[in-house]
């Protein structure tokens, strides 16, 4: 009976207990579980340091806090949803100011990013740069860099990392055509002076000259190769911006200004509303008959001077839809040497056509496949339909 009676109250006192741990355990976890319903106000800056507190103390994932913080910032300006806003590290912008200016060590070729598939596809290969000479071509996709995947990457993120030191190796895998295999290659970097504009003359006193890029150094080398064919006696002018992704709007404006009427080349819009217009500040209108061949690879500041020339009715545009961005970029920097580019404005060409998201259709249109379209620089004029038709063009105008 004792034992009954020990038993019986040891049972009410454990059953006690477990009562009261019960309800103290309800009412320890019922304000955690009411902020993770509802949460409390927290600072941006106080999340953060909470997360990076979290990691500290726990992660058993090993991170750089450099890297961390990078990426943090890249997602920060990924969340705006615009391609063209994305924040530069103190050696990534270091990287954009050498591309720009027009000469940096690397390999020698242009990259756009593919708006269908998000790869990074080269454009154009820089003659006897060492992008050509290992065997790289216009239309390949980067899908490697050194081993590490770049699909989905942004191309400064690309081209950062193919861009080094002189005098070193990166090895850059591609996927070619419809073949899912990826091609290596081994490629030495070099420094590399970009040939933004080349020109040559065709039959009939046509002279043409391709500009692969808007570079602070075009306008220099557009103005340099226009006044050589004057001086061969060029009757007819073909502009070829096919595959030129764009680039500086100050040297666009510049050579806008070697060819255009005086007036207004093209205009701004921000998000106040306001206007900034840029103009040609004297008659330099061409007299010769001009055509301007685009395609979709031509962007940006490329799309600048085509919708100029055509506001002006001073050229025929020839080729295939542009690839349509019509918004302008500025660079703002931040107090540690790194800086951010975001989308300001809107440009309008001269007759206030936004052409962002559009396009521009040619005045004649002569269509090839997509890989034709990229290996336009490339073609033997033979092969190249596009452009004779450019020069059949010019001589009608004769």
């Amino acid at each position: 009976m004792e034992k009954k009676t020990v038993f019986g109250i040891g049972l009410a006192v454990g059953l006690f207990v477990g009562m009261a741990l019960m309800i103290a355990t309800h009412f320890v976890l019922l304000p955690i579980r009411s902020n993770m319903l509802w949460g409390e106000v927290l600072s941006p800056e106080a999340k953060i340091m909470q997360i990076y507190s979290i990691l500290e103390r726990h992660s058993i994932v090993p991170f750089e806090k450099d890297v961390l913080l990078d990426n943090m910032y890249r997602g920060l300006l990924e969340g705006v949803g615009d391609p063209y806003t994305y924040y530069f590290n103190r050696e990534a912008l270091e990287l954009f100011f050498e591309r720009t200016e027009g000469t940096y060590a690397g390999i020698g070729m242009l990259v756009t990013m593919e708006p269908d598939d998000h790869f990074i596809t080269v454009v154009n290969i820089f003659a006897g740069s060492p992008a050509e000479a290992a065997g790289l071509l216009p239309g390949d996709r980067i899908a490697e860099v050194d081993g590490a995947d770049m699909r989905g990457k942004r191309t400064d993120e690309v081209t950062s990392l193919v861009r080094g030191i002189p005098g070193t190796y990166v090895t850059v895998g591609v996927v070619r055509g419809d073949s899912p295999e990826i091609l290596r290659f081994g490629i030495l970097r070099q420094q590399i002076n970009v040939p933004t504009v080349h020109q040559q003359m065709l039959p009939g006193g046509i002279g043409h000259i391709r500009i692969e890029s808007f570079d602070r150094v075009t306008c220099a080398q557009f103005s340099e190769a226009y006044i050589l064919l004057r001086s061969q006696g060029m009757q007819g002018l073909i502009i070829d911006m096919r595959n030129n992704p764009g680039g500086l709007l100050e040297t666009v404006v510049n050579i806008g200004n070697l060819i255009l009427p005086q007036g207004v080349i093209l205009y701004s819009e921000n998000v106040q509303g306001e206007r900034i217009a840029y103009e040609s500040e004297r008659d330099n209108r061409i007299d010769m008959p001009l055509v301007l061949l685009v395609n979709g690879g031509s962007a940006s500041a490329s799309e600048v001077l085509t919708g100029a020339v055509r506001d002006h009715g001073v050229g025929t545009v020839v080729g295939q839809q542009t690839f349509g961005k019509g918004v302008v970029q500025s660079l703002f920097m931040l107090g540690d040497g790194s800086a951010i580019k975001a989308t300001i404005a809107r440009y309008y060409t001269p007759s206030g056509i936004s052409i962002h998201g559009e396009g521009i259709t040619p005045d004649i249109i002569v269509e090839v496949d997509r890989e034709t379209a990229r290996m336009a620089q490339r073609l033997d004029y033979e092969d190249d339909i596009q452009l004779q038709r450019a020069v059949e063009v010019i001589r009608e105008k004769f």
